[in-house]
């Protein structure tokens, strides 16, 4: 048996042990030679270079539906900070800088959070829906991903999944950010709106690009270790000329390995 952390033990030194990286991450903002977003243009880009959209609701295992209804409003809160964000050449976004500590003060509920390989709730839970959105939009792209976090466990079997397992990207303020650097000529922008079902978003650019982007899994398979099952995949993105459709180039952007929660199917061990 693994033997827990101090700080899991003692509750209150895990809260003395998350401030004090948030206190970290705050002074690096401050101090680090990143030029951060800081504007937003109502006025609609031209150019789309992809558009996704994500169900709010979904069953995943034996979680409480209460912690996604709130979690709806909390995606709510946070898109509002984030929708028409404008990255600007050699300007970093920061998706925990933009959309700031959740609190109850600021409206926030208990929403789901995956944790230990369990949802439970917690205040802004389930924001990371946002963040799965902005990292899919941005590997269609030629943004630069410069801070990436995925949840090391696999806790839900899949259920209407269309994109690749792992291939979102996981959030807690501050320290657990999701970053994306503009390392272009051209200005983006970012739309995020909510529907009825459907968490919506839209990454457009003012000129148009001579490239375009597919984002590719590789090598997904089941793994079992003695009774454990882990899940593994390589994400990569294929740079496209869109004069001759040849491909120039191909990047591998994230390896990835989890701890899987559940029993996997035979359906899924054959694929």
């Amino acid at each position: 048996m693994s033997k827990k952390l101090l700080s899991q033990r003692h509750p209150i030194l895990y809260f003395i042990a998350i401030w004090e990286k948030r206190i970290r991450r705050s002074i690096r903002w401050k101090v680090d030679s990143k030029t951060y977003t800081s504007e937003t243009s109502t006025e609609r880009y031209p150019y789309r270079i992809k558009k996704h959209q994500s169900r709010l609701m979904r069953r995943l295992g034996d979680t409480e539906m209460w912690m996604q209804v709130n979690k709806v409003k909390n995606l709510e809160i946070a898109i509002k900070n984030i929708n028409d964000v404008i990255i600007k050449p050699n300007e970093t976004f920061s998706f925990c800088k933009t959309v700031g500590l959740p609190t109850k003060r600021k409206g926030y509920k208990m929403g789901m959070e995956i944790s230990g390989g369990k949802a439970r709730p917690g205040i802004g839970g389930g924001i990371c829906q946002c963040a799965n959105m902005l990292h899919w939009l941005a590997l269609h792209s030629p943004l630069t991903i410069n801070e990436r976090h995925h949840h090391s466990l696999d806790p839900f079997p899949d259920d209407g999944r269309v994109l690749p397992w792992a291939s979102g990207a996981a959030v807690f303020y501050n320290y657990v950010d999701f970053q994306l650097t503009n390392n272009t000529n051209d200005i983006f922008q970012l739309k995020l709106w909510l529907t009825d079902e459907l968490l919506e978003g839209e990454l457009l650019v003012n000129n148009e690009l001579a490239h375009s982007y597919k984002v590719q899994e590789r090598n997904h398979a089941f793994i079992k270790e003695g009774e454990q099952y882990y899940r593994t995949n390589e994400i990569w993105q294929r740079k496209i000329d869109k004069r001759t459709g040849n491909t120039v180039s191909t990047t591998l952007i994230a390896k990835n390995y989890g701890k899987v929660m559940y029993t996997p199917t035979a359906e899924q061990l054959a694929q």
